[in-house]
């Protein structure tokens, strides 16, 4: 009975989690459009969380592409279709594996660091110092943030994508002698616009959700530094359960789209 009574509080802590996460996505659309903008604060958001992010998101992009193309090389090769590596990489990379990997450590990177600092700012009381001060701490924290990873996460996703299918074609061009021009024709033949567009708008509600759960967590972070420490970890789990709601959503409302 004990164990049961445990179930049904956590997932009525659940639901109300759910419920002021909720709110808060409302506060923040609701903000978004008042003035004043803080612009300067969103371009300097833009900056941490884009340029210095770079290296992180190229890194793991060519150690995919790498991985990816050594793995499925030999299966390809038994059945004399190796030509079709560059096509078979490609839309794999660009429909799925680029956007989710991407988010998923956008999420640890980001997600983690808007929770800490948010905490800390909450537990040293800068928030509330803020708010006495005639401040509207809400917009010049959370909606500037929340922007910027929403418009930057596209933007380092494509990128992470054209490292990982650079470094297919170098594990193509080591193995099998294919030039570069040859490579990147067989990709771009193979992509089309129904592999781009599904993609890149998904991207958009990952770097929103990153944004949002990060934000939410840290704002209204639990008193003492443990919970600075919470804060930062619940950021990071969350935000992976949400990316891979979103993502099943996305695959699924793409596939009903183009099955029309």
């Amino acid at each position: 009975m004990n164990s049961i009574f445990k179930i049904i509080e956590l997932f009525k802590a659940f639901l109300l989690e759910i419920g002021e996460l909720s709110y808060f996505a409302g506060r923040f659309f609701k903000e978004a459009f008042r003035h004043p903008t803080e612009f300067k604060e969103f371009l300097r958001q833009c900056f941490y969380m884009g340029n210095r992010s770079l290296l992180l998101v190229a890194v793991t992009g060519f150690i995919i592409g790498l991985v990816f193309t050594l793995q499925s090389r030999p299966t390809l090769q038994e059945f004399g279709a190796v030509s079709w590596m560059p096509s078979m990489v490609s839309i794999s990379l660009i429909r799925e594996i680029g956007p989710i990997i991407t988010a998923l450590i956008c999420a640890g990177r980001i997600g983690s660091g808007i929770g800490a600092e948010l905490g800390s700012m909450r537990v040293t009381e800068q928030i509330d110092a803020m708010e006495v001060s005639g401040t509207n701490p809400f917009k010049y924290l959370v909606v500037t943030r929340i922007l910027a990873t929403t418009f930057m996460l596209p933007i380092l996703v494509f990128f992470g994508d054209a490292i990982a299918i650079f470094g297919s074609y170098l594990v193509e061009n080591i193995k099998g002698n294919v030039s570069f021009l040859l490579y990147y024709n067989q990709v771009f033949d193979a992509l089309e616009f129904s592999d781009l567009i599904p993609a890149t708008i998904k991207t958009f509600f990952f770097g929103f959700a990153i944004g949002l759960v990060g934000c939410f967590k840290g704002y209204y972070c639990e008193k003492g530094t443990a919970g600075v420490g919470l804060a930062a970890n619940s950021a990071v789990v969350f935000t992976s359960m949400l990316l891979f709601i979103i993502d099943f959503i996305a695959v699924f409302v793409t596939d009903i789209f183009y099955d029309m």
